[in-house]
């Protein structure tokens, strides 16, 4: 991104900040804190402790941190991955300060009451078996628990309900003193605001924080970084039936891929984007809907995390339509696999993928949220001119390359939900 500025704070926390062309500003903290950092016995705790964080501090009472940014007109949310924690607001530009003091508090100085707990788990819970009522949504997790097995990137992000509710105040803590240290953060801002504004309004939050923190006889210790273990070769290609008695059958095809980081991530991308992107062109959604009317949805998605990944292929419809749609999505990959794609379809590939992210661009929260993922993993902002120029660069027979090592219909496995 152009005018990007970066910095550290005393704490060690990093700060990106870039200027958008608008009157609101998007911030937020990026914790390198997610579902695979959990102990076995801590199942679900990021995600809890994601909501705890909003359940009060030593200075906020939970109505008080609701009302915050609600009060003039902003918004406060924050979501849990595998591999990260992100709290982001959105807000007039002119209350950037109230809303970067909110950030601070709720991510370094939250206190977790088990009374707060003790109601907060019965929400999760409402949100678990929210989940299970929807299994276009649900398959996604069950597909990573079958391609991670024994690996904690194929844990649910929710967590099990009666280990939740096991869990207390000093486990939580514990959880939290571990992973939410400073230098595995990123404060994020996207907005009409200069970078020494950021730093003068965080460094004397921070400054009033060790103030009470040693009033109150409380040291910080350094933490050390948490050593992530890489999942090994991937477990075989199968198929698994599961009876969910829905009356559309679910389906999900996919295997284990390259992570963020990997070289063929970005030629895998683009295959992604050709198989079953957002775009109508998508060859799935043209040979499963537009040409043979079997399904309403189908969609590909590349979920990559830092140092591996997922690759998959979504339909649903009618429980005997299954064999003929799964035939026809093993055709389109099986096409990509032994034909490279011509000058033109490539040309045209890519410019449709350019085009599609340039305008998501004007996603202004999701624009502000990327920069500080990306911050927090790679320690980088995206050049959008540099990653044009290697999408310009691929080549069919890279493409055919990646395709034959991802996308080959012996290597998938198949997920039903009958």
């Amino acid at each position: 991104m152009n005018n990007t500025e970066i910095c550290t704070l005393s704490n060690g926390m990093r700060v990106v900040c870039a200027p958008s062309p608008t009157s609101t500003a998007y911030l937020g903290i990026a914790v390198d804190a997610g579902t695979r950092d959990e102990q076995p016995w801590e199942s679900g705790m990021a995600h809890y402790a994601e909501h705890m964080s909003f359940k009060g501090t030593p200075r906020r009472s939970p109505m008080s941190i609701i009302n915050c940014m609600e009060s003039v007109g902003g918004d406060l949310n924050a979501y849990t991955g595998k591999e990260e924690t992100v709290y982001y607001c959105t807000t007039p530009v002119e209350h950037y300060s109230r809303a970067i003091k909110l950030l601070l508090d709720i991510t370094l100085q939250s206190i977790y009451p088990q009374r707060e707990m003790d109601k907060e788990v019965e929400v999760i819970v409402d949100e678990i078996e929210s989940y299970n009522d929807s299994p276009s949504e649900l398959i996604f997790d069950d597909f990573e628990g079958l391609l991670f097995p024994q690996h904690p990137l194929g844990r649910k992000i929710l967590g099990d309900a009666e280990l939740l509710r096991e869990h207390t105040c000093e486990g939580m803590l514990r959880f939290v003193r571990r992973l939410y240290h400073p230098a595995r953060m990123v404060l994020f801002v996207y907005g009409r605001v200069t970078l020494r504004q950021v730093v003068q309004v965080a460094e004397r939050r921070l400054r009033q924080m060790s103030q009470e923190s040693m009033m109150e006889g409380e040291a910080f210790d350094p933490v050390p970084p948490i050593v992530r273990r890489t999942p090994t070769l991937s477990p075989e290609a199968r198929v698994v039936r599961r009876n969910k008695d829905t009356h559309q059958t679910h389906v999900l095809v996919g295997n284990r891929c390259c992570g963020q980081s990997d070289a063929d991530y970005l030629p895998l991308f683009l295959l992604n984007n050709i198989l079953g992107g957002p775009g109508m062109n998508a060859r799935l959604n043209v040979v499963l809907r537009e040409r043979n009317a079997l399904v309403y949805t189908s969609e590909s998605a590349l979920q990559a995390y830092t140092d591996a990944g997922v690759w998959s292929a979504y339909f649903g419809c009618d429980p005997h339509d299954v064999r003929r749609c799964l035939r026809l999505v093993s055709r389109e990959l099986q096409r990509l696999c032994d034909s490279p794609l011509s000058p033109r379809q490539l040309e045209a590939a890519k410019r449709q993928l350019k085009g599609q992210l340039r305008i998501s661009r004007d996603n202004f929260e999701s624009v502000a949220i990327g920069m500080g993922k990306r911050m927090l993993h790679h320690g980088t902002v995206l050049d959008e001119e540099r990653f044009n120029e290697r999408i310009d660069a691929l080549t069919p027979g890279r493409l055919q390359d990646v395709a034959q090592r991802y996308l080959s219909p012996e290597a998938q496995t198949t997920l039903i939900y009958e």
